[in-house]
């Protein structure tokens, strides 16, 4: 088995909600496990991840909140994909991905990539480098909320 070890901090929020110095933010990790309850049956749990394995399904969470004196109206949160992990989705409204690096943006099913051939072809999750919310929702002083997506390690 294949360990991989992914630094938390190389999946930390960049880009224009770090500028935004009112908005807090945390990043953390978890690995989803399916494990056996005391009647036997599967639930799926979220663990704090140690050393990783190839096909271990990530959950990303990115909280924010306001600690400004104002209340926010909008703020965007960016954050890269390690390369060992596949995105997998998020099921937060109004998220957008990068297959270039962060130059260009949109949903998924709307971007291409040049393939290996030099042809062009519709980006896939694997081909996911970031992902992006603008979030334009009041934020009052000291409220906050979150974003998440899910990853598979390579």
């Amino acid at each position: 088995m294949i360990k991989y070890v992914v630094a938390v901090a190389a999946m930390g929020v960049t880009g224009a909600a770090l500028a935004a110095n009112d908005v807090a933010l945390k990043s953390s990790v978890f690995v989803e496990r399916s494990v056996p309850d005391a009647n036997g049956r599967q639930t799926i749990v979220l663990e704090e991840p140690g050393a990783i394995a190839r096909g271990d399904r990530l959950v990303f969470v990115l909280n924010y909140r306001n600690v400004g004196a104002q209340t926010r109206t909008a703020f965007t949160i960016t954050n890269p994909l390690p390369r060992p992990v596949a995105f997998q989705g998020t099921s937060d409204s109004g998220a957008i991905v990068s297959v270039d690096g962060g130059r260009t943006w949109g949903l998924l099913a709307s971007l291409r990539v040049r393939d290996t051939d030099g042809s062009l072809r519709g980006a896939r999750p694997e081909d996911v480098t970031h992902v992006r919310w603008t979030l334009r929702r009041t934020i009052p002083v000291g409220q906050g909320g979150r974003v998440s997506f899910r990853g598979i390690v390579r």
